[in-house]
């Protein structure tokens, strides 16, 4: 049997505390198909913020149908990433980070981990935030209040509600995704429906087309904003699938369910920013609670209800799998306890955004492409590396030093850190002042320099992917083959 870390035996139906850890699942307790992959990743994509990310992409100025091209490309292709890297659940029956030690070895793993956390902590912060200050818009309409008072309250129940998920673990998470799928599937159609009115499509129309260097900013920013958020913990829910299950299936149900709703999301929300100037504008400042302004006063309580599941469902997936991040990372402590620190430092961020954090778009846009740098290098070296295996996981040897994955593999921890340097020097935000440092390759590779037409593309993204995927196609199949003949 093979050498694991905090096993413990999940046995029945009924609901408990998950003890699994970083171990891997046993056979016995593996079940499912791959198209029960279809709920979590749609309860997780569902969220009325899908509308914001059409305001998002006009703002980088291009037409509607570039958006709509990039929108496509850049949110079937990132979750495409996912679901590659969801096979290695199935092959491994590990998290998703653990199963990165065969690259990285079991120490050297750490380094990953830790911008795995950073990630993935972010996103739950960001998520719990904007079901915050939606809430409270709503409550303002409404003439309820939309204060501190309200902040805090909905702050209090959003929170609450992603931290229970999280220590609860997989079987709750599982059965709350099938659940926020269904409420906020069909009270989003609703609302597309109530504001349907809103759209002119002459006003989208003449919307002018952008540049080249604009259009690939718009597409980079879709990928890090949505399947590039989640390359890092794809493995983290397929895990639990039998070792028989279709590596197809896997990719297929992990993409599909993942990119339907933003791609329909994304196109209407295209729709109505490019209708109204003044709408585009406030989905800058409050991403979800703008979008109540063109909505009746009735459908706002059901509003409320759809934005902040939606939200959760994602910071839910968030919290689970930052907290795997964290063990991963090389604290010791059970599964329940890390997803209760994450929650406290989720709280303590979301506090910020809310009550100190400014305007919001500027940092978000900050925040994905900064750490979209590191997990992009990080996704090439994983894909490569699943790529170039014939043979499942030597699972003892995930959590063995002296196993033949090693136990700190510099060549692909230096990998990550240079395409990092790199991708840094290829990227820029303007509104996010804490980081007017980066895009300082632009200038010496002859791109304009941080003014030029070529800032904004944040050629940085795809660079440190392509950079870690092709490096170690090329340097490391020696090693994938000396680990896979190993005793």
């Amino acid at each position: 049997m093979a050498r694991t870390e905090q096993q413990a035996p999940e046995t029945g139906s009924r609901l408990k505390v998950e003890t699994h850890g970083i171990n891997v699942i046993g056979d016995a307790e593996r079940r499912g198909r791959p198209r029960d992959l279809f709920w979590p990743w749609f309860g997780a994509n569902v969220s009325i913020l899908g509308l914001s990310y059409g305001s998002f992409a006009l703002g980088f100025g291009i037409s509607f149908w570039q958006a709509t091209v990039a929108g496509v490309i850049g949110i079937v292709f990132s979750f495409l990433l996912c679901g590659f890297i969801a096979v290695a659940g199935k092959r491994g029956s590990a998290p998703t980070m653990t199963l990165s030690r065969a690259a990285f070895g079991v120490r050297g793993n750490h380094l990953p981990s830790a911008i795995s956390w950073i990630l993935t902590v972010g996103w739950e912060t960001v998520l719990t935030a904007l079901a915050t200050m939606a809430t409270a818009t709503v409550f303002e309409r409404l003439g309820w209040g939309g204060g501190t008072t309200t902040k805090v309250i909905a702050l209090i129940v959003v929170a609450g509600l992603t931290v229970l998920s999280g220590v609860m673990g997989f079987d709750l998470i599982m059965r709350l995704q099938t659940i926020i799928t269904w409420i906020t599937g069909v009270l989003t159609v609703v609302y597309v429906i109530l504001v349907a009115g809103h759209v002119h499509w002459s006003a989208v129309s003449a919307v002018p087309a952008g540049s080249a260097q604009q259009f690939i900013g718009a597409l980079v920013f879709l990928m890090t904003g949505f399947g590039l958020g989640w390359v890092n913990a794809a493995a983290d829910y397929s895990r639990y699938l039998p070792r028989s299950s279709s590596g197809r299936g896997v990719i297929g149900w992990t993409t599909f369910g993942a990119s339907v709703a933003p791609l329909v999301l994304l196109v209407f929300g295209l729709l109505l920013a490019g209708s109204s100037p003044e709408l585009n504008t406030s989905v800058a400042a409050d991403p979800i609670g703008a979008l109540t302004t063109i909505l009746p006063l009735w459908f706002l309580v059901p509003f409320a209800i759809v934005a902040v599941l939606g939200l959760v469902g994602g910071a839910v997936l968030d919290i689970y799998s930052s907290g795997l991040s964290l063990l991963s990372a090389g604290l010791r402590i059970p599964r329940y306890a890390a997803a209760l620190v994450d929650g406290v430092i989720m709280i303590a961020g979301t506090v910020y955004i809310v009550f100190f954090g400014g305007t919001f778009l500027g940092q978000f846009q900050g925040f994905l492409t900064t750490l979209g740098v590191p997990v992009a290098a990080w996704c090439g070296v994983m894909l490569a590396d699943m790529l170039l295996r014939r043979r499942d996981y030597a699972e003892a040897d995930l959590y063995d030093r002296r196993g033949r994955y090693g136990d700190v593999r510099f060549g692909p921890i230096a990998l990550i850190v240079v395409a990092t340097v790199v991708g840094w020097g290829l990227v820029t935000n303007a509104s996010a002042s804490w980081l007017h440092w980066q895009g300082y390759l632009l200038a010496p590779f002859g791109l304009g320099g941080r003014e030029g037409s070529w800032a904004f593309a944040n050629l940085g993204v795809l660079v440190a992917l392509v950079l870690g995927f092709v490096v170690t196609l090329l340097v490391s199949r020696s090693r994938v083959r000396a680990q896979e003949i190993a005793a």
